[in-house]
């Protein structure tokens, strides 16, 4: 493992450049390995974290938030913040057993707001966790082999992987590749199981820093950190949307190394002209055993060099364009001590959402089910909470949860098929993909009421959008066409709207923006094409768009190839000489 070089740094800050770095980089450093107070506070019968405490427990993996629906009447009542926990599981390759999943969905009930909710990473958030409750939640989960360490935090994230269950030997491969990464990339302080496992400090840490964490330093990463792992022309989990993404190659239908892409992340600010979105960048070819090592020597580059003063700017993906990445490469290859390969050309085919039903390698079955927004719960039209555990109880299928915020039930039988179908009917849940319409490729951030983030609605109004969007295709004939949609409700980029065919991007309340353009293999960003769009507005802004697709696309053209083919200023001006030609007919 590539140690921390405490002598880089006196203060034991990493070349933090000119200045004393950012307030959550003095809480780092001077909380033990990322103890702090935490368990102290815990003690307490307060309902949230002092301020420090809220920066460190994001690394245990939670976010301390309040229902901002209630913001307003508490205030006038004289209350404080309606605050709650959200507590995620770092799940890599969104695998798990149906006894794990269970786990989570009997915590939801317990002490969550009801629901589960999938995430973009393929990880499983509880939302509307009470402060006490947060070391039974978490001591669950670890029971379960499930562990929210590392699921936030400045460290490595959950490591993402193709979700299809074995179709051959490769997938099988990546899968375990996946968890080795995520294994060999997590934090080695013993903070975490000593507050949430053990209960009591194993002994008293007096090792030095490179013993504690010999990656990572007493002040961990600049940023979070992502890596994803593709499959061969599958781009279901967008790897050019992670810091380190890997694109298998094969040879004689074996994995024979890897494509390294490098610098890619979706998060920006509004009006901060030095942030922005960035597709990753191809870096080299390794063989499929040097992973491991290359891989935490990129990490390494990005623990030195990463900006560390503003945290605005202090992704990877910055280090990579504005340093190069011939500079980036020749680093890597000098903490490595050799040369490396240069990359081949990336290309996908498809980015897979993997539902319905389909032939597993060894003759059993996976059946993906879509779940609107990754949010698990019961309504009066739709059991989608119950009629889950009742399938996962009586059949123990394996669980694999996908990039899209949707459900893969592994491993079932022939025999089972019928059944599982019956069952699920009974709680109105449907198996036929086509059924879903154009929300099948849509996606939704959770912003309000519980994102901190958040400057506008994203889950909660993307389903209505959606229903207009639909009936507007069906009524143009274009209703079996495939259109992405993807919101957030800020412009951190959560569910990934600068990709895919339209990303609509919070601005303020009520108020988005509107981004076109992408491919569908999400090997291509969308452009900003209108600001400040009113929500009722959104479909009607679109409708004609899909007007002009339909009259001038190409043979087999997306909405997205279409755009980015036209042109913004070209579609403009048909939009708006159409809307001429209307007003005037109707004079």
């Amino acid at each position: 493992m590539t140690t921390y070089d405490k002598d880089d740094n006196t203060t034991g800050l990493l070349h933090l450049g000119h200045g004393e770095g950012s307030k959550v980089e003095r809480i780092k450093l001077e909380s033990h390995y990322l103890a702090g107070q935490i368990a102290e506070e815990l003690a307490t019968d307060s309902t949230h974290f002092a301020e420090a405490e809220v920066q460190l427990v994001k690394f245990h993996g939670m976010y301390q938030q309040e229902n901002r629906d209630m913001r307003q009447a508490r205030k006038i009542a004289g209350s404080e913040k309606a605050y709650q926990f959200m507590v995620r599981s770092r799940i890599p390759g969104g695998v798990l057993t149906a006894e794990q999943y269970l786990v989570e969905d009997e915590l939801a009930d317990r002490y969550g707001n009801g629901s589960l909710r999938f995430t973009t990473r393929q990880g499983i958030q509880l939302h509307g966790i009470l402060k006490g409750d947060l070391h039974a939640t978490i001591n669950s989960i670890n029971k379960s082999l499930l562990s929210t360490l590392a699921a936030c935090g400045d460290v490595n994230r959950n490591v993402m992987a193709c979700p299809a269950p074995a179709a051959n030997r490769v997938h099988t491969q990546i899968s375990k590749i996946a968890h080795k990464i995520a294994m060999h990339l997590a934090p080695r302080s013993q903070a975490y199981h000593e507050i949430w496992i053990d209960g009591e400090k194993a002994q008293t840490v007096t090792s030095t820093q490179e013993e504690v964490e010999p990656m990572y330093g007493p002040t961990y990463l600049p940023r979070k950190f992502k890596v994803g792992i593709a499959f061969p022309d599958d781009n279901c989990i967008d790897v050019f949307t992670q810091d380190v993404g890997l694109v298998p190659y094969l040879v004689n239908d074996e994995l024979a190394g890897f494509t390294v892409l490098i610098g890619g992340g979706m998060g920006m600010t509004h009006g901060k002209v030095e942030t922005y979105p960035r597709l990753a960048t191809p870096l080299c070819d390794i063989p499929a055993d040097e992973v491991l090592k290359v891989v935490e020597t990129i990490v390494t580059v990005q623990r030195d060099y990463g900006d560390r003063q503003n945290r605005k700017h202090a992704r990877m993906k910055y280090v990579v364009e504005e340093r190069g990445v011939a500079w980036f490469k020749a680093e890597v290859e000098r903490r490595l001590g050799y040369t490396l390969l240069p990359p081949r050309e990336v290309s996908f085919a498809d980015a897979d959402d993997h539902l319905g039903w389909h032939k597993q390698a060894d003759d059993r079955w996976f059946l993906g089910l879509y779940i609107e927004n990754g949010r698990v719960k019961d309504t009066p039209t739709l059991q989608l909470k119950t009629g889950l555990r009742r399938v996962i109880e009586q059949f123990r299928p394996g669980i694999h949860l996908t990039a899209q915020q949707n459900i893969l039930l592994t491993d079932l039988t022939e025999e089972q098929r019928a059944p599982v179908e019956a069952l699920l009917s009974e709680y109105g849940i449907a198996t036929n993909p086509d059924a879903v319409g154009a929300s099948r490729f849509a996606m939704a951030c959770p912003a309000l009421p519980t994102c901190g983030l958040a400057v506008a609605e994203s889950e909660r109004i993307l389903p209505s959008i959606m229903r207009e969007i639909d009936e507007d295709l069906r009524e143009l004939g274009l209703a079996d066409e495939r259109i992405s949609v993807r919101m957030t409700g800020c412009p951190n980029g959560c569910a990934r709207p600068y990709l895919g065919d339209i990303g609509l991007v919070g601005r303020s309340k009520d108020l988005y923006n509107m981004y076109l353009g992408g491919d569908w293999s999400n090997t291509r960003m969308t452009a900003l094409y209108a600001t400040s769009i009113r929500t009722h507005e959104i479909a009607a802004t679109i409708r004609p768009l899909l007007e002009l697709w339909k009259a001038e696309r190409l043979r087999q053209e997306t909405f997205g190839d279409f755009c980015h083919r036209i042109g913004f200023e070209n579609l403009r001006a048909k939009v708006e000489s159409r809307a001429t030609i209307a007003a005037s007919s109707r004079s």
